[in-house]
Formats: structure tokens, C-alpha cells, sequence
């Protein structure tokens, strides 16, 4: 009984809105008239008052008819900037706001439109892009150099090829270098080797090398400068009394330290003694020098800290004193001086002030190598392990296990850790996975490389090749760019040797 009163009740309400609201809407030729009227008022109206008008109008609107005004609004509301900035005569606008873009959307960029696929072609950005990547990153820095001519960096001839070149280009460059990740990863390499010994020596302690060159420190006194193409030994430098243990150069200078317990300086181009540095009481193991600083460290125990004005302006500011054992390696930046030593631990040190910071403690024996960048450590034991540290608050990060014997030599860049041991195996390790907790310790290592039959002393690496040396008397130059492909067994490519015999 109540449901059917109710519903009568409804449709009498119902019936009676309709017939109301019929009433209140004017006929259409009224409304037309008087929308004609509204707007020539509206037209009348400064933008700031038009403005205020729309705005009292829609707050009084319901619900309903804000959706309907925002769907009518919305396209209106759209620019398609790329588009319109050309017909400005702003091409130049449009080109460098999509220049920002990567690969995978200046891709999807060329197929929104042919406006947008003119401006990307008019405006060479895949040879923009391809520069980009060849200014920020040192893979693409490093392959442009490699292959000019391949790539038309260097182009001989005035004519620039299309934007669609470049766009082709792209894909071929990004094929290079997964190339070149699998190469590292197989072990698969070619392999050049430089038989340094003589009549008195036995044994490449240290080496750096350039795009030209390979500079080494010998057990026999000298230092050695080889043709990095030829492999012909181009100088010989003598004037140390006793073995040359390490060695860093740059464009001007070569600085040596020796058993002989003084430090070298010596013109890089002529070979001609600029300095020699009598400080320490025993062997200079390891040296460093950048931006005007050079720091030594020696078999007696002791850090020395050098202001380096030029190469016959160098003068002691201060002696590091705090290791138990002979120092073997140091590192240093503008914020941290590192040392490592025979007595397990590596120490800290403020740069600008010389005091001691902080201790980190771990390997379980003496400590033969390190590299320090950034915030990260890397160390190298005679407990046979290498140590990852956080050097800002001292914790070990990881601790990788593999070699047999005492790890001799140790670098990373942003990918890779390589180190060399006297087990004479070379290692290529995982950075990324190492720094990732969660990673299993059996991923760690990507490779091991065995081509050297003594102990390894000293490596240094880039994105393209490990150049090594070694207590049997060769220098080793592992290229993971240019791999043969002549069904050789994985990661033992021929090699090309040359000897160098002393008279």
C-alpha cells in the first residue's frame, strides 16, 4: 500500500517538474534573439571583463554542464608546439626541443607526423643526437675515434650526409658496441704480446699507456717507451740505480719511483732528467700526481705529500706517518688521500689538511693494491681477496674471492673491475653486480683471462682493450674491439709478437 502511494506520488512530482520546466524554457526563436543580444554585449566587454563574466557563469552551472564545458574545452586547450613554431619562423625553437630526446622517442617523434619528421630531417637531429653521445659518454667517444671513417666523423669530402644516414648510423653504432659487451663477457679478445726482456732483467713492474704509446718500468733500471702500433720500443731511459717500480706520466712529465729510494722526473718527450727527489730511506712503491699534487708512498713506512709547482719546483709539505709496515699503494682527490700497507689496513687522510680520518679494516693479510674514485674503494690482498668499501663511513661492501695467490693489481671504471694476481690470471669482474647486495657471489666474476706465465704486476684497462705486465717479462694488450673471427677457440685469438733485445 505505502509503495504504491509513494510511487504515485513520485510520478506526480515528476509531472509536475516537467510541465514547470516547460514552462520556465523560452520558445527557440526567443532564445535565439536573446543569445544574439548576450553576445554582442559580450563582445563589448574588455577580455578582463569577459573573463569574470565566464567565471560567474560557470559557478553557477551544475555539475553536469562543468563536463560538458571541459570536453568542448579540452582540444581547444591543445597546441601542437612543434608544428606551430615553424610557421612562426621559430624552426630553430622546435629543433632544439626535440634535440633533448633519446633514441627510442626521436623515433617515436619522426612518426606523430610529417611536420614533426620534417623538422627532426631538416634539423640533422640523429647526427645531433650521435654527437651528444660521443661527448658523454667514453664508449661512443672512444669507438668515434677508432672508427672515423667508418662513421664519417672525419669525413674527407665537404658533403654531409642526411639525417636519414645518421638515423641508419644509429642502430649500426648500438650493434658495435653490444658487440663489443659480449666480447668481454665471452673473454673473446685479440691478442698482441711485447717481449721486454734483456740480458739483466726479468720482470715489468709497472706501465701506462696512451693512444700512441706504452710507457714501462723495468726490473733491469729502465724505463721503456714502445710504439703502441708498431710495438717497437722507441726509448730507452737509464739514470735510476735500482728497479722501477712505478711510473705515471701526463704531457709534459714522466714521474718514476725506485728501489733506489728516490723519485724521477723526467720530459716526456725528450727523455731528459728534469728532478730528482731524495726524501724517502727506502724503495718508492707507488706514486700518484694530479693538478699541481703528488703523493708518494715507501718500504719505509711513510706517505709523503708534495706540492708540485712544476717539474723542477717540487717541495715536501708534509710526511704521513700512521702505517706499521711499508706503504704500498696510494690514491688520492681533492677531498681523500688513501693508503694501503703490509699491515692490513688502509688509512684515510684529509687532502687539503693532511690529518688522519678514519681506518678501514678487513683483509686478513697485508694489502698490495687500490683504487680510490668517487666514494668507492677497491683493494687487493695478499689474503687473495678483493674488498669494495664505502670510504665515507668505513663499511666493506662486498668481499670477491677467485684468485689463488696474492692480487697484485687492481682498476674499475663505471662497469668493470679488473684485477691481476700473482697466480698469473687476470680477472673480469661485475662493478654493478658486486655494489647489488643481493647478488649470488658465483655472478661476480664475468672472466678470467690466462695468457701470462708469471705473475702480474701491474694493468690498466679501458672500454676496449687490458693492456698488463708481468714477471715473465711481456706486456700483454687484450683488444675486445678488434676480435678476428677465424673460428679460433673462444678468448684465444692469435697474437702478434714483438721482442725488443737490449744491446
Amino acid at each position: 500500500m505505502y509503495t504504491e502511494q509513494h510511487l504515485n506520488a513520485t510520478l506526480f512530482t515528476e509531472k509536475n517538474t516537467e510541465t514547470l520546466q516547460e514552462k520556465k524554457r523560452p520558445s527557440r526563436v526567443s532564445f535565439e534573439k536573446e543569445k544574439e543580444m548576450c553576445i554582442q554585449m559580450f563582445e563589448q566587454w574588455s577580455e578582463a571583463d569577459q573573463v569574470e563574466f565566464v567565471e560567474h557563469l560557470i559557478s553557477r552551472m551544475c555539475h553536469y554542464q562543468h563536463g560538458h564545458i571541459n570536453s568542448y574545452l579540452k582540444p581547444m586547450l591543445q597546441r601542437d608546439f612543434i608544428t606551430a613554431l615553424p610557421a612562426q619562423g621559430l624552426d630553430h625553437i622546435a629543433e632544439n626541443i626535440l634535440s633533448f630526446l633519446d633514441a627510442r622517442s626521436l623515433c617515436s617523434a619522426e612518426l606523430v607526423c610529417r611536420e614533426w619528421q620534417r623538422v627532426i630531417s631538416e634539423g640533422m637531429l640523429w647526427k645531433k643526437l650521435i654527437e651528444r653521445m660521443v661527448r658523454t659518454d667514453p664508449l661512443w667517444k672512444g669507438l668515434s675515434e677508432r672508427h672515423q671513417e667508418k662513421y664519417l666523423f672525419k669525413n674527407r669530402t665537404n658533403e654531409v650526409p642526411p639525417n636519414s644516414y645518421y638515423h641508419s648510423l644509429y642502430p649500426k653504432i648500438i650493434q658495435d658496441i653490444e658487440t663489443i659487451e659480449a666480447n668481454w663477457r665471452c673473454g673473446r679478445h685479440n691478442l698482441q704480446r711485447i717481449q721486454c726482456r734483456s740480458e739483466n732483467s726479468k720482470g715489468v713492474y709497472c706501465l701506462q699507456y696512451d693512444d700512441d704509446k706504452i710507457i714501462s718500468g723495468l726490473r733491469d733500471n729502465s724505463i721503456k717507451i714502445w710504439d703502441k702500433h708498431s710495438l717497437e720500443c722507441l726509448k730507452i731511459l737509464t739514470g735510476h740505480t735500482g728497479s722501477v717500480l712505478c711510473l705515471q706520466y701526463d704531457d709534459r712529465v714522466i714521474v718514476t719511483g725506485s728501489s733506489d729510494s728516490t723519485v724521477r722526473v723526467w720530459d716526456v718527450n725528450s727523455g731528459e732528467v728534469l728532478n730528482t727527489l731524495i726524501h724517502h730511506n727506502e724503495a718508492v712503491l707507488h706514486l700518484r700526481f694530479c693538478n699541481g699534487l703528488m703523493v708518494t708512498c715507501s718500504k719505509d713506512r711513510s706517505i709523503a705529500v708534495w706540492d708540485m709547482a712544476s717539474a723542477t719546483d717540487i717541495s715536501l709539505r708534509r710526511v704521513l706517518v700512521g702505517h706499521r709496515a711499508a706503504v704500498n699503494v696510494v690514491d688520492f682527490d681533492d677531498k681523500y688521500i688513501v693508503s694501503a700497507s703490509g699491515d692490513r689496513t688502509i688509512k684515510v687522510w684529509s687532502t687539503s689538511t693532511c690529518e688522519f680520518v678514519r681506518t678501514l679494516n678487513g683483509h686478513k693479510r697485508g694489502i698490495a693494491c687500490l683504487q680510490y674514485r668517487d666514494r668507492l674503494v677497491v683493494s687487493g690482498s695478499s689474503d687473495n681477496t678483493i674488498r669494495l668499501w664505502d670510504i665515507e663511513c668505513g663499511a666493506c661492501l662486498r668481499v670477491l674471492e677467485g684468485h689463488e695467490e696474492l692480487v697484485r693489481c687492481i682498476r674499475f671504471d663505471n662497469k668493470r673491475i679488473v684485477s691481476g694476481a700473482y697466480d698469473g690470471k687476470i680477472k673480469v669482474w661485475d662493478l654493478q653486480a658486486a655494489l647489488d647486495p643481493r647478488a649470488p657471489a658465483s655472478t661476480l666474476c664475468l672472466r678470467t683471462l690466462v695468457e701470462h706465465s708469471g705473475r702480474v704486476f701491474r694493468l690498466q684497462f679501458d672500454e676496449f682493450q687490458i693492456i698488463s705486465s708481468s714477471h715473465d717479462d711481456t706486456i700483454l694488450i687484450w683488444d675486445f674491439l678488434n676480435v678476428s673471427s677465424n673460428g679460433q677457440p673462444e678468448g684465444r685469438s692469435p697474437s702478434r709478437t714483438y721482442t725488443y733485445i737490449s744491446r
